[in-house]
């Protein structure tokens, strides 16, 4: 089952893998925050951070005791999209998958909308 995180969908697997993350870290009450920057082999980047304050245009949502937090801006290249996680050796860790996406580099961390 997924978690809808306003535009984003998490699976269970995300949520999961970024709560360990901020309990070893020791971050508190930190947020995952999902964005969007420009670079990239394939024009944006997605980032990942984790945030413990909001911005004026932050949406904020909760979910399954995560919070996460993404600029408006992004939210219009983040519509729709799943955040998964893999433990797998090779090719592991975070996964977008964007149906905004026209094209994506081959390591799956930049795109083009």
């Amino acid at each position: 089952m997924e978690i809808e995180a306003g535009p984003l969908t998490l699976t269970p697997r995300a949520v999961k893998a970024v709560k360990e993350i901020i309990a070893r870290k020791n971050l508190g009450r930190a947020a995952l925050r999902v964005g969007v920057e420009g670079g990239g082999c394939a024009g944006l980047s997605y980032k990942l951070s984790f945030d413990t304050e909001t911005t004026a245009d932050d949406i904020s949502m909760d979910k399954e005791g995560l919070r996460v937090l993404m600029g408006a801006k992004s939210a219009i290249y983040l519509e729709g999209m799943t955040l998964d996680f893999s433990d797998d050796l090779v090719g592991g860790g975070f996964k977008f998958q964007n149906p905004n996406a026209k094209k994506s580099c081959g390591c799956g961390e930049s795109f083009s909308a």
